[in-house]
């Protein structure tokens, strides 16, 4: 499971023309599922993202979560984080999970990281998305269950 997380001011998720995620200060997680995937890479990504100390505290110091400052995520799915591109110019998905895996495990991310207590936003599965963000910081971060 691999996940490309953003520290942000503001993200929302448009699906035909219909706004289905909005959050503001908070986490934009874009999160890539592959057939090799558990329950234990579910709980513990949902984990590390509820709990990554990447918001200031009063020092300036990266110190709180998202939780702790009382944020929300906006989960994306991505299959395209799994996309393989050393060799030739289209990208290669084998690696990334069948729909209705990759659905799965996706949604027991969001429900995890609710468990956590931290609200989640959604975009579509397998729906065209417009993302829209306000990066904060920038901080951006790439965690992956693999490694």
């Amino acid at each position: 499971m691999r996940a490309v997380v953003q520290r942000v001011t503001q993200a929302s998720v448009d699906v035909n023309e219909e706004t289905t995620g909005d959050i503001q200060d908070g986490l934009l997680v874009f999160l890539g599922v592959t057939h090799e995937d558990t329950d234990k890479d579910v709980k513990f990504l949902a984990d590390k993202v509820s709990n990554l100390r990447i918001f200031e505290d009063d020092d300036g110091k990266m110190n709180l979560s998202v939780k702790e400052i009382g944020g929300k995520v906006l989960s994306i799915s991505q299959f395209t984080l799994y996309g393989d591109c050393r060799k030739g110019r289209r990208p290669n998905f084998m690696q990334a999970a069948k729909p209705d895996f990759a659905n799965n495990m996706y949604e027991k991310f969001n429900e995890t990281v609710k468990e956590q207590g931290v609200p989640v936003e959604t975009g579509v599965f397998q729906e065209y998305m417009k993302v829209s963000l306000l990066n904060d910081g920038p901080v951006t971060l790439i965690l992956d269950t693999d490694q």
